[in-house]
Parts: C-alpha cells; sequence; structure tokens
C-alpha cells in the first residue's frame, strides 16, 4: 500500500477540477517535448531502431491522447473517490493513488530529458519500467479500491508503458547503451 503525502501530490484542487486534470498533463508533456525537441530529431537521426518501433509522427498524436485519458483517470478517481459520502479507507485510498499518480507524472515528464537530452537510455529505461509498475499498480489500486472505470482508463496507458520500455531498451542496446554519437557500435551498417 502506499502512503499520501501531500508534499508529493498534486494540489487536489487540479484533480477536483476536469479541464485542470486533462489539461495538465498536456502541457506540461507538450512542453518537454518542445524543450528537447532538437535532440530529439539528433538522436532520431542517428540512433539504430529496433523492430516495431512506430514512426515518429505516432508519438505526439498516441501520448497527447494517453495524457488526456490518464488525466481524466485521475480526475475521476480523485472527484469520486474523496467524496464524503465514501468510507474513510475509500477516500485514503484515493488520496494514496493521487499521490502515485503525481509521482509518477514526475517521472513520465523526466524520461524525454533522460532518453535525449541526456543521452542516458538505461536511466530512462529503468524510468520507463518503473512507470510501467507504478501504473500498473494505480490502475489495480483505483479500479478495484475507488472506481472501476477509473481504473480500465489506464489500461492503455499501462500497456503503451510497457512498448515504451521495449522500445527505450531496445534503442539503447543498439545503440550500446549511448546516444551521444561518440559511442561504437559493431555491426552491420551501424556507426563505429
Amino acid at each position: 500500500m502506499t502512503t499520501y503525502i501531500p508534499s508529493l501530490t498534486l494540489p487536489e484542487g487540479i484533480f477536483q477540477n476536469l479541464p485542470a486534470s486533462v489539461l495538465l498533463p498536456i502541457a506540461f508533456g507538450t512542453a518537454v517535448g518542445f524543450a528537447t525537441k532538437p535532440s530529439t530529431e539528433a538522436t532520431e537521426k542517428r540512433a539504430l531502431k529496433q523492430p516495431l518501433r512506430p514512426p515518429a509522427s505516432v508519438f505526439p498524436v498516441a501520448w497527447t491522447a494517453l495524457y488526456a485519458i490518464m488525466g481524466y483517470a485521475a480526475h475521476r478517481a480523485v472527484f469520486l473517490g474523496t467524496s464524503p459520502l465514501n468510507s474513510p479507507s475509500t477516500i485514503l485510498t484515493a488520496r494514496h493513488g493521487a499521490t502515485l499518480y503525481t509521482i509518477q507524472l514526475g517521472l513520465n515528464l523526466a524520461w524525454m530529458p533522460l532518453f535525449y537530452g541526456l543521452n542516458k537510455p538505461i536511466l530512462a529505461t529503468a524510468d520507463a519500467a518503473a512507470l510501467f509498475g507504478i501504473n500498473a499498480y494505480l490502475a489495480w489500486l483505483w479500479g478495484t479500491h475507488v472506481d472501476s472505470l477509473s481504473g480500465w482508463l489506464l489500461a492503455p496507458y499501462v500497456a503503451w508503458l510497457g512498448f515504451a520500455t521495449y522500445l527505450s531498451a531496445g534503442t539503447g542496446w543498439l545503440n550500446g547503451w549511448d546516444l551521444s554519437g561518440r559511442g561504437s557500435v559493431k555491426a552491420e551498417g551501424k556507426r563505429e
């Protein structure tokens, strides 16, 4: 079980307000995307990519949709879960989930700077794996103890995080865990 930590949790007013809850992750994700765009484009041009990697144009669309869905799931879980009509344990569980949600949002926003900005695919892969685990637990927690729809709304995000972990690990491995362009990858058609 997690713990509700107010200092590590977005203000409850954000969760209670549907537009704020949905738009906050979209706005933060977009800001990080634009901030890392130059290094993202450079890395994408030189890095070797593994099978099943979708075209680069898929990522902004997919992430915008996922951010909106996870924001709605968070709003729903906290809004419904903290209702005074609920039991104290349901209210506490909703707040525990809000802390987890806030932590995972921070980890999510750290992935692009880790992978593209710092060229640290091993740290980015660990971040993606942690995101997968936290969100699988969060989907279960909210889905079984607060609001089943909130849990199910996180399912596409959890699935995408599993795929993102594969992409992160695969790209890191294919490039010798060095995306800086200075490393040496020895294989046919790969940089030396």
